[in-house]
């Protein structure tokens, strides 16, 4: 469905004004701004005015809350609650046996999907095709020989990392684990402080 294409764009590159959008989607410029006007009347788009000193402003659309909330995000409120009931009931001293489970858990999936391949940035690729395939939307971009980018645009336990950030300091110890202790990683951005995504800075050895 063309809805869909315009919050998949939105949601893997960022706000975006009609042109680019309509270049990206391979519609004509009219089009674009017609279908942008009403996802925006539906509430799932938003629009900032910006001025770059010459001729109109430009119109530039990202997606809202509810424009987000049409991504998966395994049953959040019901992650949300049971969170809230683990350290009111048990303490946070529970929780974090539970995130402890839960990294061990995903090493040895990982580790067990990954077995087969050789050298590490054909891991971190495969890895990161894993993660997309879980409902991250993720990419890798090679920055040069030994440095990586990893993108997240989406995140399927939002809800919960909000709820606790236990879960993003997790995340980073199972990705540290999957590759390795000589490999630097460095997050540079979390949707769950309301960034647009979440990104990691990648440096193997060598």
């Amino acid at each position: 469905m063309r809805t869909n294409r315009f919050l998949q764009l939105l949601k893997t590159r960022g706000p975006l004004n009609a042109k680019a959008i309509a270049t990206e989607l391979g519609m004509t410029g009219e089009g674009a701004r017609q279908h942008l006007i009403k996802l925006t009347e539906d509430g799932l788009l938003k629009s900032t005015s910006i001025s770059n000193g010459v001729g109109r402003p430009v119109q530039i659309y990202e997606l809202t809350e509810y424009g987000h909330a049409h991504f998966p995000n395994n049953h959040a409120a019901l992650s949300v609650e049971l969170l809230n009931a683990i350290k009111n009931e048990l303490g946070e001293n529970a929780l974090d046996i539970v995130l402890v489970k839960r990294e061990k858990e995903a090493v040895k999936r990982y580790t067990e999907l990954l077995k087969d391949e050789v050298g590490l940035s054909n891991i971190l690729e495969k890895y990161t095709q894993i993660r997309s395939q879980e409902g991250y939307m993720a990419e890798c971009i090679k920055v040069s020989e030994h440095e990586f980018t990893l993108l997240e645009n989406h995140c399927p336990i939002g809800a919960a990392s909000s709820a606790c950030s236990g879960f993003c300091h997790s995340d980073m110890k199972i990705l540290q684990q999957v590759l390795g202790q000589g490999v630097t990683i460095i997050q540079e951005h979390t949707i769950a402080r309301g960034q647009r995504l979440c990104s990691y800075t990648i440096i193997l050895p060598g």
